[in-house]
């Protein structure tokens, strides 16, 4: 999963961005976040220094691990049923952290309203959790690049009976619909004329799958890799072809990347070098593609576009 900035589509990438909303990669619960982290008992990583650019990447080296700070959501960042640690964003950590000297990865989950929070009062280092950037989230944090982007996409009964297409499709059909907790899709919904209060929110995209199964709505909005996915073993519902949201009246891409602590230029900078290598080389496809990734949503959108400048 966040609000989406305003950035024109661009071919033939899919995915991100929007000004004071909520969004899939959901904006921060704040206070609220940050007593739900502390109840979860996670240590605190050595406080940030005051050194230009931040110290955070020796420290890292020295003690040999990086802390991950994960939101269970997958493909995006999540500890798998063999209890390891996995998704698109820990997988590229392991790999670009090794090349920065860093071992070890270990992972704290938490929700994922609580990720900004929880970087920002030192309970983990980086959020490796796919977060969309934002003009709202940057204020907060800066990103590295992003290395996915992503377009919508609908879960509808089998054969798209209503012919949904498009959240305008949705509000002049008057077609029941739902999307996740947090997800940018609500305001996508509420933009084009859907009444908020009338939106049916669930948890995720598996409980998005089931209702639309069950009658209870006839539409669920994601992101397109996780409506794909989670409609592969259903034989009641189909995800629609992706395609993208309008924000102020302009077709939009949403992109994924990692969150540090704005003190740490110095290692989100010593991130992006290693990032945009693997790019190159197409070796960033390799290890996205295992997550259900496309080549369409490999990305070379910066995070100063999405950031608004």
């Amino acid at each position: 999963m966040a609000p989406p900035q305003r950035s024109p589509l661009r071919s033939p990438e899919p995915i991100s961005q929007a000004a004071s909303r909520p969004t899939r990669r959901s904006l921060l619960a704040g206070v609220a976040a940050l007593g739900a982290l502390g109840a979860a008992g996670c240590s605190r990583v050595a406080t940030a220094s005051s050194t230009e650019g931040g110290d955070l990447l020796d420290r890292l080296r020295a003690a040999g691990v990086v802390r991950l700070g994960i939101a269970g959501e997958i493909p995006f960042g999540f500890i798998d049923t063999n209890g390891e640690l996995t998704g698109e964003a820990p997988e590229l950590a392991k790999v670009i952290f090794k090349r920065l000297g860093v071992d070890r990865v270990q992972p704290v989950p938490t929700e994922f309203g609580s990720l900004i929070p929880g970087l920002n009062s030192q309970q983990f280092d980086v959020v490796a959790a796919g977060m969309y950037v934002n003009p709202e989230r940057c204020e907060q944090v800066i990103f590295s690049d992003p290395d996915y982007q992503m377009l919508d996409s609908f879960i509808v009964r089998k054969g798209n009976p209503m012919g949904l297409h498009s959240y305008k499709d949705v509000v002049e059909k008057k077609a029941k619909f739902a999307t996740g907790t947090g997800y940018a899709e609500i305001q996508y919904a509420v933009d084009a004329g859907y009444k908020e209060s009338d939106i049916l929110i669930v948890p995720d995209q598996v409980a998005g799958l089931n209702a639309v199964e069950a009658g209870r709505v006839d539409v669920f909005a994601g992101t397109a890799l996780t409506t794909r996915e989670v409609v592969k073993k259903s034989r009641k519902a189909e995800s629609t072809k992706p395609f993208a949201p309008l924000v102020d009246g302009k077709p939009h891409v949403d992109g994924g990347a990692f969150a540090f602590r704005p003190t740490e230029t110095k290692l989100r900078d010593a991130f992006n070098v290693e990032l945009h290598k693997l790019k190159k080389s197409g070796e960033l496809f390799r290890i996205l593609k295992p997550f259900g990734f496309t080549e369409a949503e490999m990305t070379d959108m910066t995070a100063k576009e999405l950031c608004g400048g």
